[in-house]
């Protein structure tokens, strides 16, 4: 059925409606999002001068040497390791918290969720500085233990020390969209399971963890995105000992000695590749539970 000429009319005004919403995000994502990763792509083909310089000769160097040189592949197994691990016990310690949450009155679960919400009031890096503190070997834990008459731990500047870190930054990540699943999630199935003949652990298998399980999933990506990049922790927490991809990152831009942009940016745009992909992967098992 053809339009008339005032309906095309209204079409055209709600299109450009539309246009002029959506053209300020736009162009905020345009300016400070697309362009700068368009220059790293950029930069990352470009060579580095004898001083740090940038030498407009295009080549393929910098990305051979990421996957030749045992240093910048160790670092990205380990980033990836290091990621995995902070998401899985964010995961265990985060389900059972939010499960927690969920079965509590409403307003002792308001309470809770904004304890949940508290450290997001701080910011990340004093956070970070406090748990320095606690764990120094003159700190609230190692003068616990000599007060007690109990001999002190070398906790700080270690991988325990980053791990735990990270599980503690990135834990609200985790519990908030799992809640949200929790949340909707039917009760009453899990006493139906138990009716016939199921027990806790395997009603749980079987039927809770399957149907919260996009809750699982994006609080994963959310834990696990950040958490591969992340270099704050490991520099204050880890001493720096080990090097993770975001490190590496920071030190070829601002530390090394001449730096080394374009190696550097074909670092990030290797990492934002992998990630690119666990985030495709997150949409498509998403994308396939709701068929």
């Amino acid at each position: 059925m053809a339009l008339s000429s005032f309906e095309r009319e209204q079409q055209r005004r709600e299109q450009r409606r539309l246009i002029a919403l959506l053209a300020p995000g736009m162009l905020w994502l345009l300016v400070f999002f697309l362009l700068p990763l368009l220059v790293i792509l950029v930069y990352s083909f470009l060579t580095n001068g004898p001083r740090g310089n940038l030498l407009w000769q295009p080549t393929l160097q910098n990305y051979v040497d990421l996957f030749t040189q045992s240093s910048y592949v160790n670092a990205y197994v380990r980033s990836l390791w290091i990621s995995g691990l902070t998401t899985l016990f964010a995961l265990l310690l985060g389900y059972p918290l939010a499960l927690f949450i969920v079965k509590q009155p409403p307003r002792v679960r308001l309470v809770l969720l904004i304890l949940v919400l508290i450290p997001f009031w701080t910011n990340f890096l004093v956070r970070i500085y406090a748990w320095q503190i606690i764990l120094a070997n003159n700190g609230l834990i190692n003068t616990t233990l000599g007060a007690m008459g109990l001999p002190t731990l070398f906790l700080l500047n270690t991988e325990g020390a980053t791990l735990l870190g990270l599980v503690y930054g990135e834990l609200p990540f985790m519990v908030l969209p799992i809640y949200a699943a929790l949340d909707r999630f039917d009760f009453t199935l899990m006493e139906a399971g138990a009716d016939l003949g199921a027990s806790k652990w395997h009603a749980f298998w079987h039927i809770m963890l399957p149907m919260t399980m996009p809750g699982v999933a994006a609080g994963a990506v959310l834990v696990f995105i950040p958490t591969i990049g992340q270099f704050v922790v490991s520099e204050l927490l880890g001493g720096a000992k080990v090097d993770y991809i975001g490190n590496l990152i920071q030190r070829l831009f601002l530390r090394s000695n001449p730096p080394n942009w374009p190696l550097g940016s074909a670092m990030s745009t290797v990492m934002m590749i992998v990630l690119l992909g666990f985030i495709l992967l997150y949409f498509r098992s998403t994308t396939e539970e709701d068929r």
